[in-house]
């Protein structure tokens, strides 16, 4: 595998010199070729991500193919755009001067991708650093093996290799990978591995962008629509079986409302899911049997207060709400990252600062409130990646908004334009004529010092 790893690498840092990628003509002609591929693929990949996770089509469809689609479309409209040299104002003390900035790929580029929407986490990166003019090494997950296959199938039949190539494999290719020095890192994944991403990429000062997760909380205030809330916290935290980085990881509740809003999420999970959830076409499965072993053991000694049927055999996991009072059990300590989910009640609102202090730079923070200015307040007061009033995760949903995090939670954004910006450096330089050159500006200043600085002050 090494020797193949050197071999790919080398053949597209030739195929990169080439400046091939550098026609934007070309890079449109891919782009509508890698949709047209994925359209006559469909049905696979829809079966893949349901081998894989369990996924209904309309699920697969919606959070994963639809996204793509998307993301294309963009990228192919909006190329020309993107790619065209933008004149900026110049100085007056570069007078006179023509003043540009222009897009430049960064070079060769690897890509290391999740599990848990592993169709739409693959490909969406990918369009923009091909929109970008960059070759793509791409590194998905073991995990989803099935989607996987789906992945290298479509690229194949799109990408020559020199440009874009699937390296299939477990954690000692993504370890191989990460020793050899790219011109960008783009990494989806734990905040474990992202450090590891990170310490790896410094060697060789590659810039990165890390797409990790984190503890999200949700804060539900008195004022409250009981029924609303409790339909969008169970959507939100439950799609993809809770395996989704910007899902509530735990709700804080007034203690007023409390009792009512765990009744009617208990009603809302039987509305969308049924009275058992293993027999829905609308329900996902976990993505192994280690995933399962890890949020059982997040139960143990925890007040359940609906769900906790497992199935390990089907990769069954039932959406399980479960009651807390302090922030010391194991289910506090980590992102739960599955169909858990952990509901405390406050007292006094102050008191929700300093809870989400333990939990700093969330991917997302949510707050459910009739007092939407106070709802934007509250969300200006904290460091997280992206958020909402009044609903969850469909943040995301929205092109024209980067999604990424911060600190913990990882650096760099994405979609729609912000993906063409990631994989691009924005080239500046002037140009200048030969006719006339101003002496201000050249030593000695003895005589030119008085005259220069009311100069500067007038440009100040």
């Amino acid at each position: 595998m090494k020797n193949l790893i050197n071999t790919v690498i080398n053949r597209q840092k030739a195929f990169f010199k080439t400046r091939n990628t550098f026609d934007i003509s070309k890079r449109k002609h891919l782009l509508k070729k890698l949709r047209d591929e994925i359209r006559l693929n469909e049905k696979e990949i829809e079966t893949a991500l349901f081998n894989d996770l369990g996924k209904s089509e309309g699920e697969s469809y919606l959070t994963e193919i639809h996204f793509v689609y998307s993301e294309l479309k963009i990228a192919i409209n909006n190329i020309d755009k993107w790619t065209k040299r933008k004149s900026i104002r110049s100085s007056l003390l570069n007078f006179p001067s023509s003043d540009y900035i222009i897009a430049q790929p960064y070079g060769v580029t690897l890509h290391i991708s999740p599990w848990n929407y592993p169709f739409q986490l693959s490909i969406a990166p990918l369009v923009g650093a091909i929109a970008a003019g960059n070759t793509v090494v791409l590194k998905p997950s073991e995990y989803s093996k099935n989607t996987s296959l789906i992945l290298e199938k479509i690229i194949t039949a799109v990408f020559d290799e020199d440009l874009v190539k699937v390296l299939k494999g477990g954690p000692e290719i993504a370890s191989e990978l990460l020793n050899h020095q790219w011109d960008y890192i783009f990494f989806t994944g734990s905040v474990n591995i992202g450090k590891i991403v990170a310490k790896q990429a410094a060697i060789n000062l590659t810039p990165t962008t890390l797409e990790l997760g984190g503890k999200n909380p949700c804060i539900v205030d008195e004022t409250a629509s009981i029924k609303v809330t409790a339909r969008r916290i169970v959507w939100g935290k439950f799609i993809n079986c809770g395996q989704t980085c910007i899902a509530p990881d735990f709700l804080i509740v007034n203690k007023k409302i409390k009792s009512k809003l765990i009744t009617e999420i208990k009603s809302q999970i039987i509305n969308i899911y049924g009275t058992d959830p293993q027999s829905s076409d609308s329900y996902g499965r976990i993505i192994s049997e280690k995933h399962i072993d890890f949020l059982s053991s997040l139960l143990e000694n925890e007040n359940i207060i609906h769900g906790g049927k497992i199935n390990t055999e089907t990769k069954y996991f039932e959406p399980t709400l479960v009651e807390i009072d302090n922030f010391n059990s194991k289910i506090m300590e980590q992102e739960i990252f599955g169909p858990i989910l952990p509901i405390y009640s406050y007292e006094d609102f102050n008191e929700i600062d300093e809870i989400i202090s333990k939990y700093k730079n969330p991917l997302a923070l949510y707050i459910f409130t009739k007092n939407r200015s106070f709802g934007e307040e509250f969300l200006k007061r904290h460091s997280f990646g992206g958020g909402a009033i009044n609903d969850t995760v469909v943040h995301i949903i929205n092109d024209r908004l980067p999604f990424g995090g911060i600190g913990n939670s990882g650096m760099g954004k994405y979609h729609g334009e912000s993906t063409f910006k990631t994989f691009s450096h924005f080239k500046p330089y002037i140009s200048k004529p030969f006719w006339i050159d101003l002496p201000l500006r050249y030593p000695p200043f003895k005589n030119k010092i008085k005259f220069l600085k009311k100069v500067l002050k007038i440009l100040q």
